[in-house]
Order: C-alpha cells, then sequence, then structure tokens
C-alpha cells in the first residue's frame, strides 16, 4: 500500500492537477480533501486542454475512481456541467467513477449573492475571493446550519434544510442591498441537479477506507496552496479551508496513518492571485513576460495573476508545515530564455535578516526580499526526458533549491503536456 497527498507549496495555481494526473497511472482513488470550485486544475493530454474545477484530477484515466471527500464544498450546477463536459469527450461513462460524499456541503445561491455582495462592499479591502460562495458556505459548515449532500438529494431534508437557513442568509442580503431568495425558488433551481447526482452519492469515508484495507493505492488531491490555508496561510488573504497536507485526513475521512508521503508541488517561480503581502512579486517588464509566456491567467476567473521571482522561504515553510518528503517542480521551461534568475533566500524586516516566514501578514507585506542570483540558459527543455539532459544551469538551479528549500525534487515539468514531465523519484515505485 502506497498512500501519497499532493499540496500546493505557494498560492495555489502550481500545477497540482498535471501531476495527480501524472501519478494516477499507479493508483485506483484519487480523493480530492477541500476547496470547491474556487479551484482550477488545468490539464494538458495529447495536446487537448481540460479544466476541471471538483472533479478529482485523475478522472482522464479510465478505471480509476475520483472521490470528492466530505471537506469539499460542492456547487450542484457547477458540478453537473464538470459531468457533462467529461461525458463530451468520452470520459466517466462508468457512474462507479466518481463518488461523491454524503457529508460534503453544498454551495446554495444565497452564498454566492452573499460572497458577491460582501466583496463589493469592502472596498480597498478586498480579499480578492472568486466569488463562488465558497466562504459563505464554510462559514455556514462552522455554524451548524449548512446544507450537506445528504440534505440535496431527500427532497424532504432539502425543504427543510432550506426553509432553516434562508431566513437567516435573506437578511444578510437585504442588509448589503441585495435581492433575498424565495425557498421554492431554490428548491426548484436545484431538484434537478439532485436528481441527476444522487447516483454517485456514498459514504465517502467509508469507501475509501475499504479500499485502503483492501491494498489500494491512494492519491489524496489538494486544492490552492499552503500560503492560503486559513490558518497557516497570509491570514485574512487565505481560503476558507485547510489547505495543509494535514487536512487530506479530516476532508476525506480517514486516519492520518493511512497517508504515507507527502509531495509539494511549486512552479519555478511563484504566483498568487488576489490581495495580500507577496515578497518577491516582479511589478515590471519581467513579471508581464512571466506572465504572458507561462499563461497566468486563473483557469477558474480568468484574473491575471501577478508573477514573482522563486522564493525559497515559502518553500521552507511549507516543507515544515506539511512534512514535504518530496517537490514537483513545475513550468521550468517558462524560464528559458532568461538571462538570470533570481530566488528569495531570506527576508529583510525592519532592519534585520530572517530565514522563516513571518506568522503576522503585515510583517510579511513590509518584508524585503533578499535575493541570490543564477544564470539561466536558453536551451529548449520540451525534449528532455532525463534529468541529466537539462542544461547544467537549469540543473544548478533545481539543485540550490533543493538546498535552500532543504526538501529533494523528485520530478521537474518541462513542458504543458502530460509526457513532458522528467520523473527522478516515484513515491508508487519502490527503488
Amino acid at each position: 500500500m502506497s498512500n501519497v497527498a499532493v499540496i500546493g507549496v505557494q498560492w495555489g495555481d502550481e500545477g497540482k492537477g498535471k501531476i495527480v494526473d501524472l501519478f494516477t497511472e499507479h493508483v485506483s482513488v484519487v480523493v480530492r480533501f477541500q476547496g470547491g470550485n474556487n479551484a482550477g486544475h488545468t490539464l494538458v493530454v495529447g495536446g487537448e486542454k481540460t479544466v476541471l474545477h471538483l472533479i478529482p484530477s485523475g478522472i482522464l484515466h479510465s478505471g480509476k475512481i475520483c472521490v470528492i471527500g466530505n471537506g469539499v464544498v460542492v456547487d450542484p450546477e457547477v458540478l453537473c456541467r464538470e459531468i457533462d463536459q467529461l461525458q463530451s469527450k468520452g470520459l466517466l461513462s462508468d457512474d462507479r467513477q466518481l463518488v461523491l460524499s454524503d457529508g460534503a456541503h453544498v454551495i446554495m445561491p444565497w452564498h454566492k449573492r452573499i460572497d458577491v455582495l460582501r466583496e463589493g462592499a469592502m472596498g480597498d479591502a478586498k480579499i480578492g475571493t472568486t466569488g463562488r460562495g465558497i466562504g459563505p458556505t464554510y462559514e455556514d459548515k462552522v455554524a451548524r446550519r449548512g446544507v450537506r449532500v445528504f440534505d440535496l438529494v431527500r427532497p424532504d431534508r432539502f425543504r427543510a434544510a432550506v426553509e432553516r437557513a434562508l431566513p437567516a442568509a435573506n437578511e444578510e442580503i437585504v442588509r448589503l442591498g441585495g435581492e433575498p431568495f424565495e425557498a421554492e425558488q431554490v428548491m426548484a433551481a436545484y431538484a434537478k441537479p439532485a436528481e441527476r447526482l444522487v447516483r454517485y452519492v456514498k459514504d465517502a469515508s467509508l469507501f475509501v477506507y475499504q479500499r485502503i484495507q483492501a491494498g489500494d493505492n491512494v492519491l489524496f488531491e489538494g486544492a490552492q496552496g499552503t500560503l492560503l490555508d486559513v490558518d497557516h496561510g497570509t491570514y485574512p488573504y487565505v481560503t476558507s479551508s485547510n489547505t495543509v497536507a494535514g487536512n487530506a485526513a479530516v476532508g476525506s475521512g480517514v486516519g492520518p496513518s493511512c497517508i504515507g508521503e507527502v509531495i509539494g508541488i511549486t512552479k519555478a517561480y511563484t504566483t498568487r492571485v488576489g490581495s495580500g503581502p507577496f515578497p518577491t512579486e516582479l511589478l515590471g517588464q519581467v513579471g508581464q513576460d512571466l506572465r504572458d509566456k507561462g499563461g497566468e491567467y486563473g483557469a477558474t476567473t480568468g484574473r491575471p495573476r501577478r508573477c514573482g521571482w522563486l522564493d525559497a522561504v515559502v518553500i521552507r515553510f511549507a516543507a515544515r508545515v506539511n512534512g514535504l518528503a518530496g517537490l514537483a517542480f513545475t513550468k521550468m521551461d517558462v524560464l528559458t530564455g532568461m538571462p538570470t534568475l533570481k530566488i528569495a533566500v531570506a527576508y529583510e524586516l525592519d532592519g534585520e535578516r530572517v530565514d522563516e516566514l513571518p506568522t503576522d501578514g503585515e510583517s510579511l507585506a513590509r518584508a524585503k526580499p533578499i535575493y541570490e542570483e543564477m544564470p539561466g540558459w536558453t536551451e529548449d527543455l520540451s525534449a528532455c526526458k532525463r534529468y541529466e539532459e537539462l542544461p547544467e544551469n537549469a540543473r544548478r538551479y533545481i539543485e540550490r533549491i533543493e538546498e535552500l528549500g532543504r526538501v529533494p525534487v523528485m520530478a521537474v515539468s518541462v513542458g504543458p503536456d502530460r509526457a513532458e514531465t522528467i520523473l527522478r523519484r516515484n513515491p508508487f515505485v519502490s527503488p
């Protein structure tokens, strides 16, 4: 048995979907354990691009089972559209390939309206949410007034849940200047999605546990990134769930001892979307060049991503809070042609050198990166199949990150396609 969690090391958008897709060949089950359709995983196989928001990235492999765990918040309409998209490509032809946890919480129409209205009322203090209703749904979950998939697919329970939650939601919507909802309006909108999704609903915790007990390999897929974790990220500019590896157990309903190894995914540079501190951000032409060459526009929102140099302080932090056993390096090819590369090895904060990530967002916003420069390369990476085939300066860059981040690099992506990945160590194959 070998069970692995794949976690974003930075502020999300690191290319987790590609690495999950790559490793799915070696597992039977892929589990998404947190977040919602505020995440977007872009996969390229044989030149064809697929963007997923809720269904785990392993769905492009036939015969694999994809599980949406209890820690995910689910928009039924979005999930139905995603299923339609996959089935139009000849995928997900067998209903048994998808499991939807009955304990997952449902994003209701009022959650999305509240999300947009709140963000609009914040002026310059905007968090930068996607407006998908993720935060308000997690709020209702914690407040014990949420609607679960278990309720959604049982009409009588669903009506009771809607009537219980709607008055408080409408009160906030009206206070924010929005149009309130009628219970019948909500019931009608979700009736068909509920009827469509009921075939996939089961006790996902029990299902995953039984597969592990049977000796199957399981891959746990995270969304967003470590620095968007609600506890450990750049609060308050974070998402509404725990994105770190510890939540892989909670959000899928298995014990932590079931997860054997954690792999972190990092770009060869750094990006983030939305507001918040970003010490290595590049505001000039170099940042724009990275954005254009790397296609750094959100898969979910289309928003341009903020781009900057690679930050080894962030990698060290992510290695610590996730217990990383290895790193997968994505988008190395984007750096090709840059004469000089910079890596933040530490920060200067209030006149002092800081080697570890400040836990306070205001302190991080004042931190100035201390850079180390390295020579770039001009050679095309896309044809490289083995690590030794990479240009010498590319290898030096990777090896310096291993030293600074204190984590070995086990995979290097040299292009967007599944096949354009150099695998130095496979966590599912014994050495």
